[in-house]
């Protein structure tokens, strides 16, 4: 892994760090809505450990019984560590507005990525940014409550 890489992961854990800790300490009031998405706090198995494991994101859709996750990483050219691990174990929990749920998780179809693609980007432009400095398709995962 290069330097560049190192510093792009620490600063990653360090922002969901700092987020999580204002989101508990206030008890959801501030940084809920980042964007103008709401945040989930996804619970996932580690690949590799098997240890539990948790981050908070943005959900750019929901619908009535899912929600779309965006595996971005910013405009990473590698995948976020949660989205390898839901590959490994699509079972995973959720947390939004206090709410805990279990679903299931799989990577949108193309099909699917292409009708859902312009709602993500309707939700938050900075993704269209992302995709553009990136080379990989950003996967864009389904979770089903």
């Amino acid at each position: 892994m290069s330097n560049n890489n190192t510093i792009k992961d620490f600063g990653a854990r360090l922002m969901n760090g700092a987020h999580k800790i204002v989101l508990t300490v206030s008890r959801g009031r501030l940084l809920s809505k980042p964007f103008g998405m709401p945040v989930v706090e996804l619970h996932t198995i580690g690949r590799s450990s098997g240890m539990p494991r948790s981050c908070h994101l943005t959900t750019p859709v929901r619908e009535r019984d899912w929600i779309v996750l965006v595996a971005s990483k910013g405009d990473d050219d590698r995948n976020p560590d949660w989205y390898k691990n839901l590959q490994a174990n699509p079972d995973v929990g959720l947390v939004m507005n206090g709410e805990r749920f279990a679903a299931h998780a799989r990577t949108a179809s193309a099909e699917e990525r292409a009708e859902l693609w312009p709602k993500v980007v309707a939700a938050y432009k900075g993704y269209a940014s992302y995709q553009q400095r990136t080379q990989r398709e950003i996967p864009l995962v389904i979770c089903q409550l």
